[in-house]
């Protein structure tokens, strides 16, 4: 499992202390730093099942910046909302757990973090 996080976010932190008791066996990937590039983006929106603004975090400044909220959300837009993700990081959703099956989760709750554990 990779799961990405922002060490400052306390729902990664709650991620990583369940994942270490349960004797997990991951990969940090600190997306901030390391930041995804817009195909890894389409890769781990593809293994959720997700769009890019179903992982946006529109209630970020950046967001207000860009505008985000007003985008549209169609296959049309898609691409805008990608680029936008790997250019300003902070605003994907946190954190984001790469499961052993191919599969991923945005891991924001303990029974999110578990059903990643278990795939």
């Amino acid at each position: 499992m990779e799961i990405w996080i922002n060490p400052a976010c306390s729902k990664c932190r709650s991620a990583l202390t369940l994942l270490d008791a349960e004797g997990a066996d991951y990969t940090v990937r600190r997306y901030l730093e390391d930041v995804p590039s817009p195909d890894e983006i389409r890769q781990v929106l593809e293994r959720l099942g997700l769009e890019p603004w179903d992982i946006t975090r529109t209630q970020e400044a950046v967001a207000k910046e860009l505008g985000v909220k007003d985008w549209p959300r169609d296959e049309d837009g898609r691409e805008r909302w990608i680029e936008a993700l790997a250019a300003h990081p902070k605003l994907i959703q946190r954190p984001i757990i790469t499961a052993e099956d191919g599969t991923a989760v945005v891991g924001r709750t303990e029974e999110a973090v578990r059903d990643a554990m278990s795939r």
